[in-house]
Protein backbone atom coordinates (compact mmCIF):
# COMPACT_ATOMS: atom_id res chain seq x y z
CA UNK A 1 0.00 0.00 0.00
CA UNK A 2 3.07 2.22 -0.25
CA UNK A 3 3.24 5.43 1.74
CA UNK A 4 -0.47 5.69 2.57
CA UNK A 5 -1.29 5.08 6.20
CA UNK A 6 -3.51 2.10 7.01
CA UNK A 7 -6.07 2.84 9.73
CA UNK A 8 -8.65 0.90 11.73
CA UNK A 9 -12.16 2.34 11.59
CA UNK A 10 -12.31 2.08 15.35
CA UNK A 11 -9.26 4.32 15.68
CA UNK A 12 -10.63 7.15 13.50
CA UNK A 13 -14.30 7.00 14.53
CA UNK A 14 -15.96 8.96 17.32
CA UNK A 15 -18.61 6.24 17.72
CA UNK A 16 -19.39 2.77 16.40
CA UNK A 17 -22.65 1.35 17.71
CA UNK A 18 -25.83 -0.36 16.58
CA UNK A 19 -29.56 -0.12 17.18
CA UNK A 20 -32.12 -2.03 19.20
CA UNK A 21 -35.55 -3.49 18.50
CA UNK A 22 -38.18 -1.29 20.23
CA UNK A 23 -40.17 -4.31 21.43
CA UNK A 24 -37.28 -5.26 23.75
CA UNK A 25 -38.14 -2.09 25.68
CA UNK A 26 -41.88 -2.69 25.56
CA UNK A 27 -42.60 -0.30 22.65
CA UNK A 28 -44.51 -1.06 19.44
CA UNK A 29 -44.31 0.48 16.00
CA UNK A 30 -46.96 3.05 15.11
CA UNK A 31 -48.41 4.67 11.98
CA UNK A 32 -46.37 7.87 12.29
CA UNK A 33 -43.74 9.47 14.51
CA UNK A 34 -39.95 9.23 14.51
CA UNK A 35 -38.47 7.38 11.51
CA UNK A 36 -37.13 3.91 12.33
CA UNK A 37 -34.69 2.65 9.68
CA UNK A 38 -34.11 -1.03 8.82
CA UNK A 39 -32.01 -2.79 6.16
CA UNK A 40 -35.14 -2.92 3.97
CA UNK A 41 -35.21 0.89 4.11
CA UNK A 42 -31.88 1.12 2.24
CA UNK A 43 -31.21 0.14 -1.37
CA UNK A 44 -27.92 -1.44 -2.46
CA UNK A 45 -26.86 1.92 -3.92
CA UNK A 46 -27.41 3.66 -0.58
CA UNK A 47 -30.67 5.43 -1.39
CA UNK A 48 -33.35 5.46 1.32
CA UNK A 49 -36.87 4.11 0.65
CA UNK A 50 -38.91 6.25 2.98
CA UNK A 51 -42.10 4.21 2.63
CA UNK A 52 -40.11 1.31 4.10
CA UNK A 53 -39.46 3.19 7.35
CA UNK A 54 -41.24 2.04 10.49
CA UNK A 55 -42.19 4.69 13.05
CA UNK A 56 -41.73 4.95 16.80
CA UNK A 57 -42.85 7.37 19.50
CA UNK A 58 -40.68 10.23 20.72
CA UNK A 59 -40.50 8.48 24.10
CA UNK A 60 -39.18 5.29 22.51
CA UNK A 61 -36.74 7.33 20.41
CA UNK A 62 -35.25 8.86 23.56
CA UNK A 63 -35.07 5.46 25.28
CA UNK A 64 -33.04 4.19 22.30
CA UNK A 65 -30.61 7.02 22.88
CA UNK A 66 -27.40 5.30 21.78
CA UNK A 67 -28.72 4.79 18.22
CA UNK A 68 -30.25 8.21 17.59
CA UNK A 69 -29.01 9.18 14.13
CA UNK A 70 -27.09 12.37 13.41
CA UNK A 71 -26.60 14.06 10.07
CA UNK A 72 -23.60 12.53 8.21
CA UNK A 73 -23.58 9.32 10.23
CA UNK A 74 -22.50 6.38 8.09
CA UNK A 75 -24.86 3.40 8.25
CA UNK A 76 -23.43 -0.06 7.55
CA UNK A 77 -25.60 -3.20 7.50
CA UNK A 78 -24.17 -5.94 9.73
CA UNK A 79 -26.80 -8.72 9.50
CA UNK A 80 -28.52 -10.44 6.59
CA UNK A 81 -27.66 -8.27 3.58
CA UNK A 82 -24.14 -7.43 4.73
CA UNK A 83 -22.35 -4.32 3.60
CA UNK A 84 -25.07 -1.88 2.53
CA UNK A 85 -23.63 1.57 3.13
CA UNK A 86 -25.16 5.03 3.16
CA UNK A 87 -24.75 8.52 4.57
CA UNK A 88 -27.54 9.89 6.78
CA UNK A 89 -29.08 13.07 5.33
CA UNK A 90 -30.79 15.76 7.36
CA UNK A 91 -34.06 15.05 5.50
CA UNK A 92 -34.83 11.78 7.35
CA UNK A 93 -34.15 13.08 10.85
CA UNK A 94 -35.17 12.55 13.58
CA UNK A 95 -34.49 8.84 13.09
CA UNK A 96 -33.32 5.68 14.82
CA UNK A 97 -32.19 2.21 13.69
CA UNK A 98 -32.55 -1.48 14.51
CA UNK A 99 -29.84 -3.94 15.49
CA UNK A 100 -29.05 -4.97 11.90
CA UNK A 101 -27.45 -1.59 11.21
CA UNK A 102 -24.29 -0.07 12.64
CA UNK A 103 -23.58 3.63 13.02
CA UNK A 104 -20.07 4.81 12.15
CA UNK A 105 -19.65 8.42 13.28
CA UNK A 106 -16.52 10.27 12.13
CA UNK A 107 -15.93 13.99 12.67
CA UNK A 108 -12.18 14.29 11.98
CA UNK A 109 -11.41 17.13 9.58
CA UNK A 110 -8.78 15.15 7.66
CA UNK A 111 -11.21 12.35 6.68
CA UNK A 112 -13.65 12.59 3.77
CA UNK A 113 -16.91 10.77 4.52
CA UNK A 114 -17.64 10.05 0.82
CA UNK A 115 -14.17 8.45 0.66
CA UNK A 116 -14.91 6.24 3.68
CA UNK A 117 -18.21 5.15 2.09
CA UNK A 118 -16.38 4.36 -1.15
CA UNK A 119 -13.87 2.28 0.80
CA UNK A 120 -16.61 0.41 2.68
CA UNK A 121 -18.26 -0.51 -0.66
CA UNK A 122 -15.01 -1.86 -2.10
CA UNK A 123 -13.83 -5.43 -2.52
CA UNK A 124 -10.87 -4.42 -0.36
CA UNK A 125 -13.24 -4.17 2.63
CA UNK A 126 -15.66 -6.85 1.41
CA UNK A 127 -12.89 -9.44 1.59
CA UNK A 128 -12.21 -8.43 5.19
CA UNK A 129 -15.75 -8.81 6.46
CA UNK A 130 -16.31 -12.00 4.46
CA UNK A 131 -13.57 -13.51 6.62
CA UNK A 132 -15.15 -12.11 9.77
CA UNK A 133 -18.83 -12.92 9.25
CA UNK A 134 -20.42 -15.24 11.78
CA UNK A 135 -23.45 -17.49 11.86
CA UNK A 136 -25.05 -19.71 9.26
CA UNK A 137 -28.77 -19.06 8.99
CA UNK A 138 -28.23 -15.33 9.64
CA UNK A 139 -24.86 -13.93 8.64
CA UNK A 140 -23.74 -11.09 10.88
CA UNK A 141 -20.83 -8.89 11.90
CA UNK A 142 -20.05 -7.69 15.40
CA UNK A 143 -19.22 -4.09 16.27
CA UNK A 144 -15.65 -5.27 16.91
CA UNK A 145 -15.54 -6.61 13.33
CA UNK A 146 -16.55 -3.15 12.10
CA UNK A 147 -13.99 -1.44 14.34
CA UNK A 148 -11.26 -3.77 13.04
CA UNK A 149 -11.90 -3.01 9.35
CA UNK A 150 -8.75 -1.46 7.91
CA UNK A 151 -8.73 1.12 5.10
CA UNK A 152 -5.93 3.11 3.45
CA UNK A 153 -5.94 6.79 4.37
CA UNK A 154 -4.29 9.02 1.75
CA UNK A 155 -4.10 12.82 2.12
CA UNK A 156 -7.49 14.56 2.27
CA UNK A 157 -7.28 15.99 -1.25
CA UNK A 158 -6.52 12.53 -2.66
CA UNK A 159 -9.45 11.08 -0.66
CA UNK A 160 -11.73 13.62 -2.33
CA UNK A 161 -10.34 12.86 -5.79
CA UNK A 162 -10.83 9.12 -5.30
CA UNK A 163 -14.41 9.60 -4.07
CA UNK A 164 -15.18 11.88 -7.04
CA UNK A 165 -13.73 9.50 -9.65
CA UNK A 166 -15.53 6.50 -8.18
CA UNK A 167 -18.81 8.39 -7.74
CA UNK A 168 -18.81 9.22 -11.45
CA UNK A 169 -18.07 5.60 -12.32
CA UNK A 170 -20.84 4.46 -9.99
CA UNK A 171 -23.27 6.91 -11.62
CA UNK A 172 -22.70 5.18 -14.98
CA UNK A 173 -23.51 1.82 -13.37
CA UNK A 174 -26.72 3.18 -11.83
CA UNK A 175 -27.73 4.68 -15.18
CA UNK A 176 -27.30 1.30 -16.91
CA UNK A 177 -29.25 -0.41 -14.12
CA UNK A 178 -32.09 2.10 -14.53
CA UNK A 179 -32.19 1.41 -18.28
CA UNK A 180 -32.60 -2.32 -17.60
CA UNK A 181 -35.38 -1.64 -15.10
CA UNK A 182 -37.18 0.56 -17.64
CA UNK A 183 -37.20 -2.32 -20.12
CA UNK A 184 -38.78 -4.55 -17.46
CA UNK A 185 -41.48 -1.92 -16.92
CA UNK A 186 -41.98 -1.66 -20.68
CA UNK A 187 -42.80 -5.37 -20.90
CA UNK A 188 -45.25 -5.17 -18.00
CA UNK A 189 -46.92 -2.15 -19.62
CA UNK A 190 -47.19 -4.06 -22.90
CA UNK A 191 -48.84 -6.96 -21.07
CA UNK A 192 -51.44 -4.61 -19.56
CA UNK A 193 -52.01 -2.90 -22.92
CA UNK A 194 -52.57 -6.20 -24.73
CA UNK A 195 -54.39 -8.21 -22.04
CA UNK A 196 -55.60 -5.78 -19.38
CA UNK A 197 -55.33 -6.41 -15.64
CA UNK A 198 -55.13 -10.23 -15.31
CA UNK A 199 -56.91 -10.08 -11.94
CA UNK A 200 -59.99 -8.03 -12.93
CA UNK A 201 -59.99 -9.13 -16.61
CA UNK A 202 -61.52 -5.92 -18.06
CA UNK A 203 -61.20 -7.27 -21.62
CA UNK A 204 -63.37 -10.26 -20.81
CA UNK A 205 -60.99 -13.01 -21.90
CA UNK A 206 -61.96 -16.63 -21.43
CA UNK A 207 -60.92 -17.96 -18.00
CA UNK A 208 -59.25 -21.35 -17.54
CA UNK A 209 -57.82 -23.16 -14.54
CA UNK A 210 -54.03 -23.27 -14.68
CA UNK A 211 -54.15 -27.08 -14.79
CA UNK A 212 -56.06 -26.82 -18.09
CA UNK A 213 -53.31 -24.68 -19.64
CA UNK A 214 -50.47 -27.11 -19.12
CA UNK A 215 -48.97 -29.74 -16.86
CA UNK A 216 -47.90 -28.93 -13.30
CA UNK A 217 -45.69 -31.30 -11.32
CA UNK A 218 -43.67 -30.88 -8.16
CA UNK A 219 -39.95 -31.45 -8.16
CA UNK A 220 -38.64 -34.68 -6.66
CA UNK A 221 -36.32 -35.11 -3.67
CA UNK A 222 -37.09 -38.48 -2.08
CA UNK A 223 -33.95 -38.98 0.00
CA UNK A 224 -33.78 -37.83 3.63
CA UNK A 225 -32.02 -35.81 4.81
CA UNK A 226 -32.22 -33.63 1.72
CA UNK A 227 -28.81 -32.09 2.39
CA UNK A 228 -27.04 -35.45 2.69
CA UNK A 229 -23.54 -34.79 1.24
CA UNK A 230 -23.81 -38.03 -0.76
CA UNK A 231 -26.53 -36.41 -2.89
CA UNK A 232 -24.46 -33.40 -3.86
CA UNK A 233 -21.38 -32.37 -5.79
CA UNK A 234 -21.97 -34.09 -9.13
CA UNK A 235 -22.61 -32.78 -12.63
CA UNK A 236 -26.40 -32.41 -12.54
CA UNK A 237 -27.69 -28.86 -11.87
CA UNK A 238 -29.91 -28.59 -8.78
CA UNK A 239 -32.26 -25.62 -8.66
CA UNK A 240 -33.36 -24.32 -5.25
CA UNK A 241 -36.13 -21.82 -4.43
CA UNK A 242 -33.54 -19.08 -3.91
CA UNK A 243 -32.13 -19.63 -7.41
CA UNK A 244 -35.59 -19.09 -8.89
CA UNK A 245 -36.38 -16.08 -6.69
CA UNK A 246 -33.12 -14.35 -7.62
CA UNK A 247 -33.37 -15.02 -11.36
CA UNK A 248 -35.16 -12.96 -13.96
CA UNK A 249 -37.07 -14.27 -16.96
CA UNK A 250 -34.44 -16.94 -17.56
CA UNK A 251 -32.73 -19.11 -14.96
CA UNK A 252 -29.14 -19.10 -16.21
CA UNK A 253 -27.12 -20.19 -13.16
CA UNK A 254 -27.25 -22.53 -10.17
CA UNK A 255 -25.44 -22.90 -6.86
CA UNK A 256 -25.75 -26.67 -6.23
CA UNK A 257 -25.46 -29.93 -8.15
CA UNK A 258 -26.60 -33.50 -7.66
CA UNK A 259 -24.37 -36.55 -7.76
CA UNK A 260 -25.44 -39.76 -9.50
CA UNK A 261 -27.18 -40.76 -6.26
CA UNK A 262 -28.86 -37.36 -6.12
CA UNK A 263 -30.13 -37.75 -9.66
CA UNK A 264 -31.39 -41.27 -8.94
CA UNK A 265 -33.75 -40.03 -6.20
CA UNK A 266 -34.84 -36.98 -8.23
CA UNK A 267 -35.86 -36.12 -11.80
CA UNK A 268 -34.43 -34.00 -14.62
CA UNK A 269 -36.63 -31.24 -16.04
CA UNK A 270 -36.08 -29.98 -19.57
CA UNK A 271 -34.82 -26.58 -20.59
CA UNK A 272 -37.82 -24.32 -21.22
CA UNK A 273 -39.73 -25.52 -18.15
CA UNK A 274 -41.27 -22.72 -16.07
CA UNK A 275 -40.15 -23.10 -12.44
CA UNK A 276 -42.61 -21.94 -9.75
CA UNK A 277 -41.62 -21.77 -6.08
CA UNK A 278 -44.16 -22.96 -3.51
CA UNK A 279 -42.21 -22.68 -0.23
CA UNK A 280 -40.24 -19.87 1.44
CA UNK A 281 -40.34 -17.74 -1.72
CA UNK A 282 -43.97 -17.96 -2.88
CA UNK A 283 -44.91 -18.05 -6.59
CA UNK A 284 -41.59 -16.72 -7.85
CA UNK A 285 -41.00 -17.91 -11.40
CA UNK A 286 -38.22 -18.33 -13.95
CA UNK A 287 -37.72 -20.31 -17.16
CA UNK A 288 -35.00 -22.97 -17.17
CA UNK A 289 -32.29 -22.34 -19.78
CA UNK A 290 -30.71 -25.77 -19.16
CA UNK A 291 -31.85 -29.22 -18.02
CA UNK A 292 -31.97 -29.43 -14.21
CA UNK A 293 -33.35 -31.15 -11.11
CA UNK A 294 -35.27 -29.41 -8.37
CA UNK A 295 -36.83 -30.42 -5.03
CA UNK A 296 -40.54 -30.56 -4.15
CA UNK A 297 -40.47 -26.91 -3.05
CA UNK A 298 -40.43 -26.04 -6.76
CA UNK A 299 -43.11 -26.89 -9.33
CA UNK A 300 -42.45 -27.31 -13.03
CA UNK A 301 -45.00 -26.04 -15.57
CA UNK A 302 -45.07 -27.20 -19.19
CA UNK A 303 -47.68 -25.43 -21.36
CA UNK A 304 -50.11 -27.09 -23.75
CA UNK A 305 -51.62 -25.58 -26.90
CA UNK A 306 -53.52 -22.91 -24.95
CA UNK A 307 -50.59 -20.88 -23.68
CA UNK A 308 -46.80 -20.46 -23.56
CA UNK A 309 -44.28 -20.05 -20.75
CA UNK A 310 -43.64 -16.34 -21.42
CA UNK A 311 -47.31 -15.45 -20.99
CA UNK A 312 -47.63 -17.50 -17.79
CA UNK A 313 -44.36 -16.07 -16.41
CA UNK A 314 -45.63 -12.49 -16.74
CA UNK A 315 -49.11 -13.48 -15.56
CA UNK A 316 -47.54 -14.81 -12.36
CA UNK A 317 -45.70 -11.50 -12.01
CA UNK A 318 -49.05 -9.77 -11.42
CA UNK A 319 -50.36 -12.50 -9.09
CA UNK A 320 -47.23 -13.19 -7.02
CA UNK A 321 -47.82 -10.67 -4.23
CA UNK A 322 -51.44 -11.75 -3.87
CA UNK A 323 -50.50 -15.43 -3.65
CA UNK A 324 -47.75 -14.64 -1.14
CA UNK A 325 -50.16 -12.70 1.10
CA UNK A 326 -52.71 -15.52 0.99
CA UNK A 327 -50.20 -18.33 1.58
CA UNK A 328 -50.66 -20.35 4.80
CA UNK A 329 -47.82 -19.90 7.26
CA UNK A 330 -46.47 -22.45 9.68
CA UNK A 331 -42.68 -22.57 10.06
CA UNK A 332 -42.55 -20.80 6.70
CA UNK A 333 -45.04 -19.67 4.08
CA UNK A 334 -46.02 -22.23 1.47
CA UNK A 335 -48.67 -23.14 -1.09
CA UNK A 336 -49.42 -26.51 -2.64
CA UNK A 337 -50.01 -28.01 -6.06
CA UNK A 338 -53.77 -27.98 -5.59
CA UNK A 339 -53.73 -24.18 -5.10
CA UNK A 340 -51.71 -23.74 -8.27
CA UNK A 341 -53.89 -26.08 -10.32
CA UNK A 342 -57.00 -24.22 -9.23
CA UNK A 343 -55.80 -20.72 -10.15
CA UNK A 344 -57.98 -18.84 -12.65
CA UNK A 345 -55.95 -17.66 -15.64
CA UNK A 346 -57.06 -15.32 -18.42
CA UNK A 347 -56.75 -17.21 -21.70
CA UNK A 348 -56.43 -14.93 -24.74
CA UNK A 349 -56.08 -16.69 -28.11
CA UNK A 350 -52.65 -18.25 -28.50
CA UNK A 351 -51.67 -16.12 -31.55
CA UNK A 352 -52.08 -12.97 -29.40
CA UNK A 353 -50.02 -14.55 -26.62
CA UNK A 354 -47.35 -15.41 -29.19
CA UNK A 355 -47.37 -11.81 -30.40
CA UNK A 356 -46.61 -10.75 -26.83
CA UNK A 357 -43.86 -13.39 -26.64
CA UNK A 358 -42.22 -11.99 -29.80
CA UNK A 359 -42.24 -8.54 -28.17
CA UNK A 360 -40.63 -9.97 -25.00
CA UNK A 361 -37.91 -11.69 -27.03
CA UNK A 362 -37.05 -8.42 -28.83
CA UNK A 363 -36.81 -6.62 -25.48
CA UNK A 364 -34.66 -9.43 -24.04
CA UNK A 365 -32.12 -8.89 -26.82
CA UNK A 366 -31.78 -5.26 -25.73
CA UNK A 367 -31.64 -6.27 -22.06
CA UNK A 368 -28.85 -8.77 -22.76
CA UNK A 369 -26.74 -6.01 -24.36
CA UNK A 370 -27.37 -3.68 -21.42
CA UNK A 371 -26.61 -6.42 -18.89
CA UNK A 372 -23.27 -7.16 -20.56
CA UNK A 373 -22.47 -3.46 -20.44
CA UNK A 374 -23.58 -3.33 -16.78
CA UNK A 375 -21.37 -6.27 -15.84
CA UNK A 376 -18.39 -4.74 -17.65
CA UNK A 377 -18.93 -1.44 -15.84
CA UNK A 378 -19.08 -3.29 -12.50
CA UNK A 379 -15.79 -5.06 -13.22
CA UNK A 380 -14.17 -1.82 -14.31
CA UNK A 381 -15.45 -0.12 -11.16
CA UNK A 382 -13.89 -2.71 -8.86
CA UNK A 383 -10.66 -2.57 -10.88
CA UNK A 384 -10.68 1.22 -10.55
CA UNK A 385 -11.12 0.92 -6.78
CA UNK A 386 -8.15 -1.44 -6.53
CA UNK A 387 -6.00 0.92 -8.59
CA UNK A 388 -7.01 3.87 -6.44
CA UNK A 389 -6.21 2.04 -3.22
CA UNK A 390 -2.87 0.84 -4.61
CA UNK A 391 -1.90 4.41 -5.45
CA UNK A 392 -1.75 3.60 -9.16
CA UNK A 393 -3.86 6.61 -10.15
CA UNK A 394 -2.85 9.24 -7.60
Amino acid sequence: MGKWEMVRLGDVSDLITKGTTPTTLGFNFQSDGVNFVKIESILDNGDFIENKFEHISEECHKKLGRSILHKNDILFSIAGALGRVTLVPDSILPANINQALAIIRISKSDISLPYVITALRSNFVYEQFQKQKQGVAQLNLSLKNISDIVIPLPPLEVQRQIADVLDRARALIEKRKAQIEKLDLLVKSQFIEMFGDPVTNPKGWEIEKLEKMGELNRGVSKHRPRNDPKLLGGKYPLIQTGDVANAGLYLTSYTSTYSELGLKQSKIWSSGTLCITIAANIAKTSILSFDACFPDSVVGFSPNGKTNTFFIYYWFGFLQKLLEEQAPESAQKNINLKILNDLDVICPPLPIQNEFTAFVERVEVQKALLKRSFEKLELNYQSLIQKCFREELF
